[in-house]
């Protein structure tokens, strides 16, 4: 069974999507559409602008979700998943593909999600650390050690490496415990925030009018969703999930291992980078990977 993965933040590169442009009159209306809603041609800024303006998540979360969303669609019939999952901002490219919404709404609302968590980004210095080599039951135990400030597991992205999230001070006393505890590497993460962590709630706030206004459908696949690793088709459950998302852990392992266990022998990343594919095989080197970029 074929299960199709999106990307999230950290994917992106210059010069991502311009192939598909070129090559492709369908993907390059959709470009050019979006150029359209955003209001400023992100085209531009994916193909030829730096790493520093791709880098800005208020372009950084539009441009991998275009840059996977037409992917799929440019693969015309040859896209039957039997299920498909994302990882944080990769679940909005898996509900447009699946068909849960309209690309029209998925850009608009990625758009929203993106500007609302700069701005809780912005009110609240905090970041992010990836910690390897630890059990998850330790890396949860060691920062709820950390009672004077908001640090917290949010991505379980495979076993042995965990990101955690929270205030400067909060990730750096983590970061010490971790490595005191026998960590190979906690290491702090180039981000603008501490995304899927308290931190971002109001974002999620903000986010709740847009999501609830928004059409969603039964996907034509499972969405399996980041908040509990499970298979979703019900359209008042997915909306419900997704606004948790903001504030929650992305469970990517339990994402993959549910997928596995449901039958899934062939994961195919859709979007910029590889990341996904690599991950899938940490949590299981049995299955096919393979990616169209």
């Amino acid at each position: 069974m074929k299960a199709y993965v999106f990307p999230g933040q950290g994917a992106q590169f210059v010069g991502m999507g311009k192939d598909l442009y070129d090559n492709n009159a369908e993907a390059r209306e959709l470009f050019e559409k979006a150029n359209e809603i955003l209001g400023f041609r992100i085209t531009d800024l994916m193909f030829n602008g730096t790493e520093e303006d791709l880098k800005q998540t208020k372009v950084t979360q539009p441009a991998i979700f275009l840059h996977s969303v037409i992917l799929a669609k440019s693969l015309g019939d040859e896209f039957k998943p039997d299920m498909v999952a994302g990882h944080s901002l990769g679940e909005f490219s898996a509900l447009v593909a699946a068909g849960a919404l309209s690309f029209e709404e998925g850009l608009k609302l990625v758009s929203h999600r993106a500007h609302a968590m700069q701005k809780a980004c912005e009110a609240h210095p905090s970041t992010m650390a990836a910690v390897l080599a630890l059990p998850d039951e330790k890396v949860e135990a060691l920062c709820a050690e950390v009672t004077d400030e908001i640090v917290a597991p949010a991505n379980y992205n495979c076993p042995g490496q965990i990101v955690i999230s929270g205030t400067n001070e909060g990730i750096d006393k983590a970061c010490e415990k971790m490595l005191a505890n026998g960590a190979k590497r906690a290491m702090k993460l180039k981000v603008g925030g501490a995304f899927h962590s308290p931190l971002m709630q109001p974002a999620a706030e903000e986010l709740a009018e847009a999501i609830e206004a928004a059409e969603f459908k039964t996907p034509i696949a499972p969405v399996y969703q980041n908040v509990d690793g499970k298979p979703h088709t019900d359209p008042e459950e997915i909306k419900a999930n997704l606004l948790k998302q903001l504030t929650a852990p992305v469970r990517w392992t339990q994402d993959v291992e549910a997928m596995i266990a449901d039958g899934a022998d062939e994961f195919i990343e859709l979007g910029p980078g590889n990341v996904l594919q690599g991950l899938v095989k940490k949590i299981n080197r049995t299955v096919a990977t393979s990616g169209k970029q």
